[in-house]
């Protein structure tokens, strides 16, 4: 159960606050959408991308061990916020 506590932790505080959830508070706070409606929606495409994700990670497996896979994925995080970053000092 340790491992299940920690995975759950590190997901779901990776997702507070991202654009996902943010795009979610936005048809939830719609009227024109019903709340279950938009909670059950995105809770599927939430699966549905974990799905994608737990199954690309078993194939990369086989043909990587875990370094590299811990050094591709924290190299990505690092890209993505360098990206982000210097986007925010471009000028519009």
């Amino acid at each position: 159960m340790g491992i299940f506590f920690s995975i759950f932790a590190a997901v779901f505080l990776a997702e507070l606050g991202d654009k996902t959830q943010l795009a979610t508070v936005l048809f939830a706070s719609d009227g024109q959408h019903n709340r279950w409606f938009v909670f059950a929606a995105a809770s599927a495409a939430l699966i549905a991308s974990t799905g994608i994700a737990v199954l690309l990670g078993a194939a990369l497996e086989r043909y990587l061990s875990e370094l590299p896979l811990k050094l591709l994925a924290g190299s990505g995080f690092v890209a993505i916020g360098s990206w982000m970053i210097v986007g925010h000092f471009q000028p519009n």
